[in-house]
C-alpha cells in the first residue's frame, strides 16, 4: 500500500481491484419467539461503499461544503461509514460525535462540538433527525442543514462525481478528545496521520490479509474509528461491525460476533471485559467458540490486571486465552496507538506491583513484602514505529530515568498537527521542548513510567490531588474503596474548591430488590476505609444510584465532571451525611 497518500485512494484502489469483495460485515440483532436472539448479517462491499461514498459526495460537492466540517452523528454502522467516505471523497471534513440519546452530558457534547467546529451540515439517520434538529436550534443554528441519510432519495448518481483532488497533509478528520480532563477538544488528524497509523497497527497486532477485525466500539473514539473501522480496510479483509448499543444492552453479544463471525482480532476498554465477565450467562457461555480470538486489546485507563484474570477465567471454557491481551496506551491526539505490549509475545500480561508510597513520591518501585501496592500492567515495550517517547518532568522539561514518574511526552508521523482553531492550546501541547532543545513533543497530560523499557502508565496530572502534602492517586482510592462492598458500582473520588484536603467519594451503589439496605453503615465503612489506608481526616462520601458515575466512551472515569456536577449540586444521593 505504497502508493496510497489518502482514505479515498485507499478504498478506490479497493473498490477497484475487488468490487464483489465484502469490505464490511453489518450486524444487528431481532428477538424471535421464545426468547432467543437471531443475529442478522448484511454484507457490504467495496464496490458497493465506493458508490454510495461518490453520490454523498456528489451531494454534498453541489452545495460547496469542500473544506467544511459535516458533523456525523450515526448509531448504524453502515450509516457511519458512508457518510464518513462520502465526506472524505467530497474533501469535506467529517466530524464524528456521539448521537445524544436523551443523555444531558451526549446532548453537551454535541453542542461543545458544534460550536467548536463550527460545522456547516449534519449528517444522521431519520431516528435521530427531529431531536438533533432540535437540539441545535436551542443554542441559535437553527439555520444549519440535517440530512437523514437513510431517508434521503435526492443523491446524484454516483457517476456524476468527479474526485476533487486531496492533499495527504489536509485534515482528513476532526477527532474530538475524550474530554475525560477537560473540555473535549478537535484533533487535526491529517490523511498522513491516519494512514501511518495503520502501519503501526500491523506492526503491533501482526494483523493480515487473514486477519478479521471487528467489535461494538462508537466510531466517534479512536479505537472505534482507527481500529476497527479503518484497519480492515487498510489490510482489505473483512470487517465485523456492530453498533454500540447493541453491546450496552447484551454484552455477550459482542462475544457472539467475535465466536460466529470468525473474527481475530478485537478490543475495548477495561470495563467491557468486566462487564461481559459479570452479565455473560452460563447458558451463552455455553455456546461461545473464543478459540479463534488471537489479538483482544485492552486500551483504557486503566487496564486492570484482576478485570484480565477474572475474563480470562471466566470464558476459558469458551478457549479463550490469557496471552491473546494486548494492553495498549494510546490517545486521539496520536490518532490513536502510541505503545503497547506486541501480539504474540508470550504468556498473559503480568501485573507490576508498584508501592503506592513511592508512587506518590515520583518513583516506580516494587512494592515489598506486607506493604501496599497498586497492581499496574504495562503496555510493552513495543512503541510504534517511527516514534520517539519519553518520560518528563512536566515543570522542568527534564527528561527522567529510567522508573521516574513523570508526564508522558511522544511525536511521530501518527501525531496530530494541533487543535482545531486553538492555536494556543496548540503550541502548549504539541510543542513540547525538553531541556535538551529535543522539541515538537505531543505532552499528553498523562503520568508513566518506564522500567525495563515498559510503559507503565499511572495516571493523569488533572486528576492528581494533594492530600496533607502529599500526592494521591484518585484510582488508588477508587480501587481500594470498592473492595468495601460487593453492592458497590462505578467510583469518582476528586477534591473540591476551597478545602482542597477534603476529598470526595461518590459510590454507586446496586440496590437491586435489596430494599432494607444500611446505607448509612456503608457510608460510614467509606469513611473509615479511606481514613485508615490513605490518612486522610476529612472525607465526604456520596451513595448514588448505578449510571451516576460519568464515563467516557473509552471507560474512563470523568473526574472533573463529577467535580462539577458535585459542585453544582446536581447529584441526586441515595444517602450522604450532613
Amino acid at each position: 500500500m505504497n502508493t496510497v497518500r489518502t482514505l479515498p485512494d485507499l478504498l478506490i484502489r479497493r473498490a477497484e481491484a475487488e468490487p464483489e469483495s465484502v469490505a464490511y460485515s453489518l450486524l444487528d440483532w431481532s428477538v424471535e419467539e421464545g426468547g432467543r436472539e437471531r443475529m442478522r448479517v448484511r454484507q457490504l462491499g467495496y464496490g458497493e461503499l465506493d458508490r454510495a461514498a461518490r453520490r454523498l459526495a456528489g451531494w454534498l460537492l453541489e452545495r460547496g461544503l469542500r473544506g467544511e466540517r459535516v458533523l456525523v452523528l450515526q448509531q448504524r454502522p453502515e450509516s457511519f461509514i458512508v457518510s464518513l467516505f462520502g465526506c472524505l471523497y467530497a474533501g469535506a471534513i467529517p466530524t464524528p460525535c456521539p448521537v445524544p440519546e436523551g443523555r444531558r452530558s451526549a446532548d453537551e457534547r454535541v453542542l461543545s462540538v458544534v460550536q467548536d467546529a463550527q460545522v456547516s451540515l449534519l449528517l444522521t439517520d431519520r431516528e435521530w433527525a427531529a431531536d438533533v434538529s432540535r437540539l441545535v436550534s436551542a443554542v441559535g443554528r437553527a439555520d444549519l442543514p440535517c440530512l437523514a441519510l437513510d431517508d434521503s432519495t435526492e443523491l446524484p448518481d454516483a457517476s456524476d462525481w468527479r474526485p476533487p483532488g486531496w492533499d495527504p497533509d489536509s485534515v482528513a478528520v476532526l477527532q474530538y478528545t475524550s474530554g475525560s480532563t477537560r473540555e473535549p477538544r478537535g484533533a487535526r488528524l491529517t490523511h498522513r496521520n491516519l494512514l501511518a497509523n495503520q502501519e503501526e497497527l500491523v506492526a503491533l497486532l501482526g494483523t493480515g490479509k487473514g486477519a478479521r477485525v471487528g467489535g461494538w466500539l462508537p466510531f466517534h473514539h479512536d479505537m472505534g474509528l482507527s481500529g476497527q473501522l479503518l484497519h480492515p480496510l487498510w489490510l482489505g479483509t473483512t470487517g465485523v461491525l456492530m453498533s454500540t448499543s447493541d453491546f450496552t444492552r447484551r454484552p455477550g453479544r459482542w462475544l457472539r460476533a467475535v465466536s460466529e463471525c470468525g473474527v481475530t482480532v478485537s478490543g475495548g476498554p477495561d470495563i467491557a471485559y468486566e462487564l461481559c465477565t459479570r452479565k455473560v450467562t452460563d447458558e451463552e457461555l455455553a455456546e461461545l467458540d473464543l478459540s479463534g480470538w488471537q489479538v483482544a486489546v485492552n486500551g483504557s485507563e486503566p487496564v486492570r490486571a484482576e478485570t484480565m484474570d477474572a475474563f480470562a477465567e471466566r470464558f476459558a471454557p469458551a478457549g479463550f486465552r490469557p496471552s491473546a491481551f494486548v494492553p495498549a496506551y494510546g490517545l486521539a491526539e496520536s490518532t490513536l496507538l502510541t505503545a503497547g505490549r506486541r501480539a504474540g509475545t508470550g504468556g498473559p500480561p503480568r501485573p507490576f506491583h508498584a508501592d503506592i508510597a513511592e508512587l506518590e513520591l515520583g518513583r516506580l518501585v516494587p512494592a515489598g513484602p506486607g506493604r501496599p501496592f497498586r497492581a499496574l500492567v504495562g503496555c510493552g515495550t513495543a512503541m510504534v514505529p517511527h516514534s520517539d517517547l519519553r518520560i518528563v518532568d512536566p515543570d522542568t522539561g527534564r527528561v527522567l530515568p529510567e522508573d521516574g514518574v513523570g508526564e508522558i511526552w511522544t511525536r511521530g508521523r501518527s501525531v496530530a498537527d494541533g487543535y482545531w482553531k486553538r492555536p494556543l492550546e496548540t503550541r502548549e501541547t504539541f510543542c513540547g521542548t525538553t531541556v535538551d532543545g529535543e522539541t515538537g513533543f505531543l505532552r499528553t497530560g498523562d503520568l508513566g513510567a518506564l522500567h525495563g523499557g515498559e510503559l507503565f502508565v499511572t495516571g493523569r496530572i488533572r486528576d492528581m490531588m494533594v492530600l496533607t502534602g502529599r500526592n494521591v492517586y484518585p484510582q488508588d482510592v477508587e480501587h481500594r474503596v470498592q473492595q468495601v462492598s460487593e453492592l458497590f458500582g462505578a467510583t469518582a473520588v476528586f477534591t473540591v474548591e476551597p478545602d482542597r484536603d477534603t476529598l470526595v467519594v461518590v459510590q454507586e451503589v446496586r440496590m437491586g430488590r435489596r430494599y432494607d439496605l444500611d446505607l448509612g453503615a456503608l457510608e460510614r465503612a467509606v469513611r473509615d476505609c479511606v481514613a485508615r489506608d490513605f490518612e486522610v481526616a476529612a472525607v465526604k462520601v456520596v451513595l448514588v444510584r448505578p449510571g451516576t458515575v460519568r464515563r467516557t466512551s473509552s471507560g474512563k472515569v470523568q473526574r472533573q465532571a463529577m467535580r462539577r456536577l458535585f459542585g453544582g449540586g446536581r447529584l441526586l444521593p441515595l444517602f450522604v451525611r450532613g
